[in-house]
């Protein structure tokens, strides 16, 4: 049996944060403009290294996003200037309990 998320009423979500780049951010964009059954886009602008390292052409404006004309996702990446930025490797805060090592929520 095959199911319909529009039986459902089911929208999708896309995480949009600063600590995922401007590709990622294009990508779920343009996954959303495709899939039947959007829901919502979140949306937060980067940093001006990020911008200056990855430039995008989607824009924002008048509280919705809106994909750009260029071939591809349309974003590029100035490699010269991204390696000015070496990769620095980090973990979001967990908390473990102290006896057996257990996740739990932070």
């Amino acid at each position: 049996m095959r199911f319909s998320t529009s039986l459902y009423q089911l929208r999708t979500g896309r995480h949009g944060a600063t600590d995922l780049s401007p590709v990622c951010m294009d990508a779920a964009l343009h996954f959303d403009t495709w899939v039947p059954n959007f829901g919502v886009q979140e949306f937060m602008p980067h940093s001006e290294e990020m911008l200056s390292v990855f430039p995008y052409d989607y824009r924002f404006e008048r509280g919705m996003m809106h994909c750009g004309e260029s071939p591809g996702h349309g974003v590029d990446i100035d490699e010269k200037l991204a390696a000015k930025y070496p990769y620095q490797r980090a973990y979001l805060p967990v908390n473990r309990l102290q006896h057996d090592g257990t996740l739990w929520s932070w």
